[in-house]
């Protein structure tokens, strides 16, 4: 009987590691292909090639930012985990080395997942099924293929870290959730989460509540300390989104004392809910049964719906970093739960698994990113089509190469991406002291956002002016050099 056993084992994890690998393979190749057809931005993936790159030049983490300014990246966002990304950089230097890693790391998640499945059901083929639904969420495949974020990492880096603190192993909690906090200054507050569930579950309350007074502290000073200090004594300017609620930590929570209702009302519009569900129920209903573990998905959630911006309640952006691992440990302790309570249903976990692998398979053909769905009846088709290099792209490519490495430059969005491997990276209309300029016709954008008109006008301006010659021009893609 042990060599069958054995060898179901092995299998196991070579299903377990072909689904990882296939996960890598796939979305990197997307997400490559995604921005060899222009379909990336200055916005977000140029600002971290930047970082990366001045980093990996002697500059940590300087960039320029939309006003044209040389700033530290910690103005914006405290992310330090960029740093790393240097000495990597030196070896591929490529905006791709970025996208495959996140692609890489995110799949890594799949490990914890399966190891808390493992212990918690008792089964290998069990925890299996519940791998392949961390694969096949959709938030998670869109986490992937929204360019790169570096909070994107923190989704692993959390689930990591649960792990090993289920484990009562403190010295490697520490390491992965010390990582997953440099990955953006709110992630503290999931691992703040995280040290309520170990208090709470497992009766550890002294640790518990250190870890969660360490993550807590971490993030109040990386967003009152640490981004003032960098941004000329300013707050965060995305600080903004809750102008409606509060404005600040602070704000927000005098907002929820003395105006609970404000906050609810903004917290369950329509896209809130919507968001909630999308969120939710690719994971079934068993999560509900472990409300402890959700308290490390709460301050993301809560976050994301009291922001007015609307991609924070979009399963499609990045904002999900943080609320994934929390829902997905929920799911597999949940599952736990029931399954200690029918004791008359031996199986109910392998059926828990098999259903929920089917529902995260439902759910990604109507609500996934893999381009595949497109073909099918009802499938998912945003973004489907993103993969496809056109004439124009590889003319944009072409002409790109005529830039010289190291020229100031000034380009429209989805140029600017192609572009930011260098010290001065200006977004167009805005030129300043830019030797170059990149614009694409057919996509006047800045920022992140299309803004025709203004970019129109100043290119009228640009054909004009004696001081810039234009040195190409093909298919609505135009290159000037300053004379």
């Amino acid at each position: 009987m042990a060599a069958p056993v054995v060898r179901a084992a092995s299998s196991v994890r070579v299903l377990l590691w072909s689904g990882m690998a296939a996960f890598t393979l796939g979305f990197s190749v997307l997400s490559v292909l995604r921005h060899d057809a222009f379909n990336t931005g200055r916005f977000d993936l140029g600002n971290m090639v930047q970082a990366v790159w001045t980093t990996a030049h002697g500059h940590p983490l300087r960039m320029t930012d939309l006003q044209g300014d040389q700033i530290s990246r910690l103005a914006a966002h405290v992310d330090p985990i960029l740093v790393l990304f240097a000495p990597l950089w030196l070896l591929w230097p490529s905006p791709d080395l970025l996208v495959t890693v996140q692609a890489l790391v995110v799949a890594l998640g799949a490990l914890p997942v399966f190891w808390l499945a493992r212990k918690h059901l008792g089964s290998e083929r069990v925890a299996l099924g519940f791998a392949v639904a961390y694969l096949m969420q959709p938030a998670v495949q869109w986490l992937v293929l929204n360019e790169f974020h570096p909070v994107a990492l923190a989704t692993p880096l959390l689930l990591f870290a649960f792990w090993w603190l289920d484990e009562g192993r403190l010295v490697p909690f520490a390491l992965a959730a010390l990582l997953a906090c440099t990955t953006k200054e709110e992630i503290p507050l999931a691992v703040c989460g995280m040290g309520l569930w170990y208090a709470c579950s497992r009766r550890q309350w002294r640790t518990g509540l250190l870890i969660a007074a360490v993550a807590l502290a971490w993030s109040l000073v990386a967003i009152e300390v640490v981004i003032p200090h960098f941004n000329a004594g300013a707050g965060s300017e995305f600080l903004s989104r809750y102008g409606d609620v509060g404005g600040s930590p602070a704000g927000i929570l005098k907002t929820a004392v003395t105006h609970p209702g404000r906050i609810i009302d903004q917290a369950l519009r329509d896209q809130g809910i919507r968001y909630m569900l999308e969120l939710a129920l690719p994971l079934g209903v068993l999560w509900a049964l472990a409300p402890a573990a959700l308290l490390i998905a709460l301050p993301d959630l809560a976050l994301n719906l009291l922001s007015h911006t609307s991609t924070q309640t979009s399963i499609h952006f990045h904002y999900t970093a943080g609320i994934i691992p929390g829902i997905v440990a929920a799911t597999v302790l949940g599952t736990a739960r029931a399954q200690r309570h029918l004791p008359r249903w031996p199986d109910f976990a392998g059926v828990a698994a098999l259903a929920l692998v089917l529902l995260s398979v439902a759910a990604n053909w109507n609500l996934g990113a893999i381009p595949f769905w497109r073909e099918v009846w009802h499938g998912q088709k945003l973004g489907a089509y993103d993969m496809r290099i056109s004439a124009h792209d590889r003319i944009a490519a072409r002409v790109l190469t005529r830039v010289p490495a190291g020229a100031a430059v000034s380009a429209t969005n989805s140029l600017g991406a192609h572009l930011s491997a260098r010290t001065r990276i200006l977004s167009f209309p805005r030129i300043l002291d830019a030797t170059w300029i990149a614009v694409d016709e057919t996509k006047l954008s800045t920022y992140d956002r299309l803004v025709a008109l203004p970019s129109a006008k100043r290119l009228v301006l640009l054909r004009r002016d004696p001081a810039w010659q234009l040195v190409a021009s093909e298919d609505g893609v135009l290159l000037f050099r300053r004379v």
